[in-house]
């Protein structure tokens, strides 16, 4: 069996890279690892980009990376509304925090629309949420647990 080498990293394709890099970096906290350009032949090669790209790595305290991808040329802006699970090819970001409502008030600081409201919300007993979408529409969940040991046991 393959084993993973590192911890996770996801890919976000982005239109305003300075606008998206001070949104995690400010609003969440994440930090800056680096920053790459790619030119337009590999780009095409690896099936990302007709034209070259930027892509920005950031990470959190436990090593997870969000890379933020910024084509040369900037695709035509999708619509979607709806609930998250009614759209076709959703996906979101997670961030388990200890301070669920201090992220929220700072995200939506900095640019996110709360699609559940200003507050958060106990779903089940001793687990908070909250879904916004960044400045440029990417879904993102805040959680807290009241007790993370028993849902992360390996924490």
């Amino acid at each position: 069996m393959t084993k993973m080498t590192a911890p996770l990293e996801v890919g976000l394709a982005v239109r305003d890279l300075p606008r998206m890099r001070a949104f995690y970096e400010v609003a969440i906290g994440l930090s800056f690892v680096s920053e790459i350009e790619v030119p337009g032949p590999k780009a095409a090669e690896v099936a990302l980009s007709a034209g070259g790209y930027v892509v920005v790595r950031l990470q959190t305290e436990k090593g997870e990376r969000i890379k933020l991808l910024c084509p040369d040329r900037l695709p035509d802006i999708r619509s979607e509304g709806g609930l998250i699970l009614e759209r076709p090819g959703s996906s979101y970001l997670t961030f388990i925090v200890d301070d669920l409502q201090a992220l929220l008030d700072r995200m939506i600081a900095y640019g996110a629309e709360s699609m559940t409201g200003p507050k958060a919300i106990e779903v089940r007993p001793g687990t908070w949420l909250a879904f916004v979408t960044d400045p440029e529409g990417h879904i993102v969940e805040i959680v807290q647990y009241d007790d993370l040991a028993g849902y992360r046991r390996d924490l």
